[in-house]
């Protein structure tokens, strides 16, 4: 029988920011004959968010994908090591990874609403999963999540029109939501800003600070602006190893590797 990835008991105390929700040691991608991810050991504190900076190609993606087991869709696509949330080996044969993906959301570069309404992209977690007992839990669902992703205001009213008529920004904040919907415990942001205009942006931040509140929060950037700005923890990657890692404001201020230096001074990229 699959077992569930088990959520924090709730009579634990609050955790603080400093614990760790997320613990990967020594993992390692191969896709065929590629070695796209070497030796990744990484802690990733709970409630806060932890940023992945490097250039393109450099396995911060990948990683990210790990961490919900998407690798596991391509076929020639092979993880070595460990991964663990909350002390569970997330790569464990007998682990749901259905349950996993709704306890690790995930938030993709380009905003990808389905085609229902903007209720529905809500519901529609929730209601596959059981969530709701009545219509009217799943009513509440839909409102929480809306308003924890800063959207509730400018749709309550038009709440059966298309979600793929709202703008790019929206969209993109629906696509959060959702992914409330079901109640995470972490959320996964894959560039979730490259689209976007800056005003989009800027309330995307502010959502994602708002957020690492309740949600434990990885994101991939390119913007070491970004990253400066939302996170607390980054890591930075390079051809496929993580170079360094640590208090976000120590690596933009005094990276102790030269890659790094380079890296965050522009030197390439």
């Amino acid at each position: 029988m699959n077992t569930v990835l088990q959520a924090p008991e709730t009579t634990k105390a609050a955790p603080t920011s400093g614990d760790a929700k997320i613990v990967a040691r020594d993992v390692n991608v191969f896709y065929g004959e590629k070695h796209a991810l070497k030796d990744v050991s990484i802690d990733i504190p709970e409630r806060s968010v932890t940023a992945f900076i490097g250039p393109s190609g450099c396995g911060k993606s990948t990683f990210l994908r790990c961490l919900n087991r998407m690798n596991d869709t391509i076929s020639i696509a092979k993880v070595t090591g460990k991964i663990e949330i909350n002390g569970q080996d997330i790569y464990d044969p007998s682990l749901d990874v259905v349950q996993l993906r709704a306890r690790v959301g995930m938030v993709f570069q380009k905003p990808n609403p389905f085609p229902k309404s903007i209720y529905e992209n809500v519901a529609y977690g929730p209601r596959i999963h059981g969530l709701a007992r009545s219509k009217a839990d799943l009513d509440n669902i839909v409102e929480d999540s809306l308003q924890k992703a800063g959207l509730l205001k400018e749709v309550k009213d038009r709440l059966q029109d298309s979600g793929t008529g709202l703008s790019g920004g929206q969209q993109q904040r629906l696509c959060i939501a959702r992914a409330i919907a079901v109640s995470p415990d972490i959320i996964l942001m894959d560039e979730p800003c490259s689209a976007l205009d800056p005003i989009a942006t800027a309330r995307i931040e502010e959502l994602i600070d708002d957020l690492r509140q309740n949600f434990t929060i990885v994101i991939v950037t390119h913007s070491m602006q970004q990253a400066a700005r939302v996170s607390q923890k980054t890591a930075f990657f390079h051809l496929g190893v993580v170079v360094e890692e640590g208090p976000t404001d120590v690596i933009f201020t005094a990276p102790r590797d030269k890659r790094t230096q380079d890296y965050i001074t522009g030197r390439f990229g």
